[in-house]
């Protein structure tokens, strides 16, 4: 059998933990900035983790993390 490729792009976006949940950014915080509360930025700057319907999704794009 050979060996699966990995999604580059979902590795870029996200990182398994260890517990097996998939990490990542959170969205709307790349430009447009002045509209945005400085509170709403500031939690914008913390990760998230993804909601368990799209997890397989993410997992099989990256099948050796």
């Amino acid at each position: 059998m050979p060996k699966i490729k990995t999604h580059r792009a979902a590795a870029k976006r996200f990182s398994v933990t260890k517990n097996g949940k998939v990490k990542r950014g959170k969205a709307y915080r790349s430009h447009i900035l002045n509209k945005k509360s400085t509170k709403r930025k500031r939690k914008l700057r913390k990760g998230g983790y993804l909601a368990k319907a799209n997890e397989a999704t993410i997992k099989s794009m990256m099948p050796y993390k």
